[in-house]
């Protein structure tokens, strides 16, 4: 594999493919696949890696936004997608890209019958959401009459699933809660179905609950960090590979002396006669503040390098003093080794956020299968 000449985001295809293939291996054949996209597909690239799963026979796709939507439309997807959450002043270009809305609230599924009217439509597919203790979208219990009947009154929808979403799949110490709010999902649904006349889909796991919930992967199952790498545990993350590795440079070296400050508002003051790499990378990129201060790091040579002084723009500054190595050496933020998780961490977040920070002018390169 050639070395990085400049600041790319290596996206290998065959870790997504691996990764896909494991969390399938979890499932019955009959529960279908999910694929969370939103975001810039966690950072990487939502076209190029919907492209890939759509390939292998994926059988959902969720965006949150419907530009999202759109994006994979205009790239040629044909899967199905659903908006997790749409915003009612997009619902008529959204019935006419053939995406599929969450309907969370009394509000949103009025609004989405009145569009659904006026643009002739019948049946139009749409996903329930109902809120089981996350407390961020979704119906409750006490609003399933209300649904029914509001549905009971028009033919321009059709319900093709509910579902909802776990709070901390993740936590063996909130087992007791995510058991609960499974139960309470089983409720919901029989209430719905009892009363609607109709069976839907049923979905609730995400990544980690594929993992650790099986009894709760009903119809169809969502994944999203999972199939990018990261399985929200250190036992788990020795099945996924990472498919992302954030590479850069080294643009110039400075030998400094003792008392001599390095970048913005001279933040860090050498010990020392040390050594110092400029890398183009920045908070522009996505490498946040937070990871200034030889709080996060970078490898060089397979030797650690902290971050000094605080994140530029376009920029960050490296101590190199105890590690040999010469401008244009590659420097690795992250890779299948060094992961995101690892420089997350080091900085008391979680490898979500890196990944979906990483700015969109940062060159992505594709490794084929």
């Amino acid at each position: 594999m050639p070395k990085a000449l400049e600041t790319v985001l290596e996206i290998d295809l065959s870790a997504l493919t691996h990764n896909f293939n494991y969390l399938k291996s979890k499932l019955q054949p009959q529960t279908k696949f999910l694929a969370v996209v939103k975001a810039f597909a966690y950072g990487s690239d939502s076209v190029e890696i919907a492209k890939h799963l759509q390939k292998l026979n994926i059988d959902y796709f969720a965006v949150a936004y419907i530009n999202e939507g759109i994006a994979l439309r205009d790239a040629g997807i044909t899967t199905p997608i659903l908006v997790l959450h749409p915003q009612s002043i997009n619902f008529k270009i959204l019935i006419e890209r053939c995406l599929e809305p969450s309907i969370y609230s009394p509000h949103v599924l009025n609004e989405f019958i009145k569009t659904a009217e006026a643009l002739s439509q019948n049946n139009y597919p749409v996903h329930i959401k109902f809120n089981t203790g996350l407390n961020r979208l979704g119906f409750k219990e006490n609003d399933i009459e209300t649904i029914v009947s509001t549905l009971q009154k028009t033919s321009v929808v059709k319900v093709k699933s509910i579902f909802s979403h776990l709070v901390a799949s993740e936590d063996a110490n909130e087992l007791d809660f995510s058991k609960l709010q499974i139960e309470r999902f089983k409720t919901i649904a029989k209430i719905f179905e009892e009363k609607s006349g109709i069976k839907p889909w049923l979905h609730l796991c995400n990544t980690s609950g594929v993992i650790n919930y099986p009894e709760a992967h009903f119809n169809m199952v969502r994944s999203g960090i999972g199939l990018y790498g990261f399985g929200n545990s250190a036992e788990e993350d020795k099945n996924l590979k990472p498919i992302a590795s954030l590479k850069s440079v080294i643009s110039q070296i400075h030998e400094i002396e003792k008392g001599e400050t390095v970048g913005y508002n001279r933040a860090y003051t050498s010990k020392g006669h040390e050594k110092t790499a400029t890398i183009p990378i920045g908070h522009a990129d996505g490498i946040s503040r937070i990871y200034g201060n030889e709080n996060g790091y970078v490898f060089i040579n397979g030797k650690k390098a902290p971050i000094i002084g605080n994140v530029c723009m376009d920029m960050i500054m490296v101590n190199i003093t105890d590690i040999n190595c010469k401008e244009g050496d590659e420097v690795i933020i992250f890779d299948a080794t060094y992961t995101a998780s690892n420089l997350a961490e080091s900085a008391h977040t979680i490898s979500y956020e890196i990944l979906t920070a990483i700015s969109q002018r940062v060159k992505r390169v594709f490794l084929p299968e």
